[in-house]
């Protein structure tokens, strides 16, 4: 009998311990740049992007990633997956490799944009990727990681075929969402959203039982009429992390309001970001229940940003402070603003 009470204590608590697996992610703050770390159930870990060059911002963006993984428990990346080649997404790899081992690198193959600036950061990248495992990511293809799914859903401006499982409905903002014309920046430089390294962005779907989420990087207002016209290709999901940080040359209603998120993460900076017309736009998403910032963009004032508890860094405190997302295979999942120690857990739909 007591051989019988012991193996249903053992079985109880392995289910329980089995249950409590959480795949966690860590939106780090690089204050408009770009990086989260994600720990696997299995153990396994996976970054997506690194921010800028260590040179800039005395190291600050490697320090915080280095931060995050500490925090996670995290010694080793096993796969580091570079979206594409601007600098705040690709110039801060060589820096982080350095600090922490990483042993697969992921990209999306040649760099389009041809300037001294890209190609330097893609020539350090490309330097230190030679040490490691290297993989370049077509659509349709999986990040090898165990214990989650890594979807990708596009890649050097080409996107999955076919609909998901599931997806394949017809977009009616197709029809409604106008074109975006790029013309000069503030520079008097033209740069083409539809050709530059943001329209190579790898877009990734990831899933966890019944938790779906997707990080289209920096993804941009035109290009993602190629995953989601005429019909959506992905399907809704849970989570949305904002494409090119917010910015209003990306995030359409054809993409964020296909998903209909119900929660969306931008990760802006204090003056990048999380535009007005952005915030809008996932306002107006059909089932949305929060919007969380990284950042208070101080340009839009109370107007255009979220509330004070959903926002990781506000003026006159510290910054760095990282949103963190924990999922749990049954589709619940928690958002943490670790500033304040705020959060919310988000039960499956039913």
């Amino acid at each position: 009998m007591r051989l019988i009470k012991t193996a249903v204590f053992v079985l109880v608590a392995v289910s329980a311990l089995s249950a409590a697996k959480t795949l966690d992610m860590y939106v780090i703050d690089l204050e408009g740049s770009k990086s989260s770390l994600f720990v696997s159930p299995t153990g396994q870990t996976m970054v997506i992007d690194a921010g800028i060059p260590a040179s800039e911002a005395n190291g600050r963006d490697t320090d915080r990633i280095v931060e995050a993984c500490k925090a996670a428990g995290v010694t080793k990346i096993d796969y580091m997956v570079v979206s594409h080649y601007d600098g705040d997404h690709v110039g801060g790899v060589p820096a982080l490799a350095a600090r922490i081992p990483i042993v697969t690198f992921l990209d999306h193959g040649d760099n389009v944009q041809h300037n001294d600036f890209t190609e330097k950061m893609v020539k350090a990248y490309m330097d230190v990727a030679a040490k490691g495992k290297r993989i370049v990511l077509k659509p349709g293809d999986r990040v090898p990681i165990k214990g989650f799914d890594a979807l990708v859903v596009m890649a050097a401006g080409k996107a999955i075929a076919e609909p998901l499982k599931g997806a394949g409905q017809p977009n009616p903002a197709c029809e409604t969402t106008p074109r975006k014309v790029w013309g000069p920046d503030a520079r008097g430089i033209v740069d083409n959203h539809d050709t530059n390294e943001n329209s190579q962005a790898i877009t990734l779907l990831i899933t966890y039982g019944k938790f779906r989420m997707l990080d289209p990087a920096d993804l941009t207002w035109n290009k993602d009429r190629e995953l989601f016209c005429p019909t959506n290709k992905v399907g809704t999901v849970d989570l949305f992390m904002t494409a090119n940080h917010g910015t209003n040359n990306a995030n359409s209603p054809i993409m964020v309001h296909a998903l209909q998120p119900r929660v969306v993460i931008a990760d802006n900076g204090p003056r990048k970001g999380s535009a007005p017309e952005t915030f809008e736009t996932v306002e107006s998403s059909p089932g949305l229940e929060d919007y969380w910032q990284m950042h208070y963009l101080i340009s839009s004032g109370d107007k255009a940003n979220t509330k004070p508890d959903y926002i990781a860094n506000i003026e006159g405190s510290p910054d760095g402070k990282w949103i963190k997302v924990s999922a749990q295979a049954d589709g619940t999942f928690t958002v943490t603003n670790s500033r304040n120690n705020f959060s919310k857990t988000y039960k499956p739909k039913k």
